[in-house]
């Protein structure tokens, strides 16, 4: 026996030039996550207080389906946006009809509800994502059973071609487009949206001349941008918007996984927005509209609010805030952040006044979680 024995170390597989350009959906480990899932199951099925087109406030099913994914995410892909990660490539049109079966059942047939909500991590009225017969079935269904319906589309579906025979199935149903930005320099360096204001003025257009309701989505501090010019951005949207919305869903940024937003922010380069601005927001816009004798209902549903990847305060007040902010969703009543302070409204007005006061294009947010002890340590 030899008196030193060499210790075999695992070989270190070398990195290529292409993994690093490579898109994180199109790893073999992305791939493998992806293709585990059941493609006759549902993403997510669940049920959340909303409010139907005349007012009443209801229940509402909402149903994400694994689908494709977004067409637009195959050649480029919004900045923000993960929900690549519930996709699979093989979804067949047996799957959808099996995943929404799957959906109704959990849901009673959507006996306890009211409104449904169909969301498929991209359009459904887009052909390349969403077989045509599923998409006849989701709105001939939901036209039999009385039910308001949801579906989310970008601009381009929104032809009349497309809506003289989708209204054809189902004459009274509520389309969501996601704007983002009602400016085409945030759509284009910032959000990297595929599409421009005026496209979002011609598929309103075309929704109102077949009598559907719109309800846009506007985004809260997109990536390279401050907070207070994510403050103020986001008021001047909601109001130029409005007019032609039958609702506005704000949309603050949560950072997923394995986007460019995501490796700003694991960079530190990018933090999500305090609650505090979004409360501010509503406030604002809220009474602007008013103001203007504008109707125009405002929802903010904060997504992982007060985590560390959604909208967040200090850890102490999160929770107060987040419940604050759904109630209004529902109520549109301003009386529901009566009295909810906390010490670190201090510290929130304090990065707003220095990031209006300064040149830091891109703000000057930090992480609002970490230990005094850190904080003091040299950098």
């Amino acid at each position: 026996m030899k008196e030193h024995q060499t210790i075999l170390q695992p070989k270190k597989k070398r990195l290529r030039i292409h993994d690093l350009v490579k898109a994180p959906e199109n790893t073999t480990y992305a791939q493998k996550k992806k293709h585990a899932w059941d493609a006759k199951d549902p993403a997510l099925v669940y049920q959340t207080p909303e409010v139907t087109s005349d007012g009443t406030v209801c229940q509402a099913a909402t149903v994400i389906l694994r689908t494709k994914g977004c067409h637009w995410w195959w050649s480029s892909g919004c900045t923000f946006c993960g929900y690549f990660n519930d996709t699979r490539d093989d979804v067949t049109s047996a799957d959808l009809h099996a995943q929404w079966n799957v959906a109704k059942e959990k849901l009673h047939s959507f006996s306890d509800v009211d409104m449904v909500k169909v969301y498929t991590s991209g359009s459904l009225l887009e052909d390349r994502e969403i077989p045509v017969d599923f998409q006849e079935t989701v709105l001939r269904d939901c036209h039999d059973l009385g039910k308001e319906l949801i579906v989310e589309s970008r601009c381009e579906q929104l032809t009349e071609e497309k809506l003289t025979w989708a209204t054809k199935i189902n004459p009274k149903f509520t389309v969501a487009i996601g704007l983002e930005a009602y400016d085409d320099e945030v759509l284009r360096f910032h959000v990297n949206k595929g599409f421009t204001t005026s496209s979002w003025h011609r598929a309103v257009e075309n929704l109102r001349t077949y009598n559907l309701r719109v309800k846009t989505y506007l985004m809260f501090k997109p990536p390279f941008m401050s907070e207070v010019d994510a403050l103020d951005h986001a008021v001047s949207w909601i109001c130029a918007v409005a007019p032609l919305s039958d609702e506005i869903s704000v949309n603050p940024m949560n950072v997923q996984g394995g986007t460019v937003i995501d490796r700003l922010y694991r960079n530190g380069d990018y933090h999500p927005p305090w609650l505090w601005s979004l409360v501010e927001m509503i406030q604002r816009s809220h009474k602007k509209l008013e103001q203007e004798k504008c109707s125009t209902r405002i929802i903010v549903h904060p997504t992982a609010g007060g985590k560390l990847r959604g909208s967040h305060n200090c850890g102490q007040c999160d929770a107060e805030v987040v419940a604050a902010i759904e109630r209004y969703a529902v109520s549109a009543s301003l009386a529901e952040f009566s009295g909810i302070e906390c010490a670190c409204q201090k510290q929130w007005k304090l990065e707003l006044a220095l990031e209006r006061n300064l040149p830091v294009p891109l703000g000057l947010s930090k992480h609002r979680r970490t230990p005094s002890r850190i904080k003091l340590r040299s950098p």
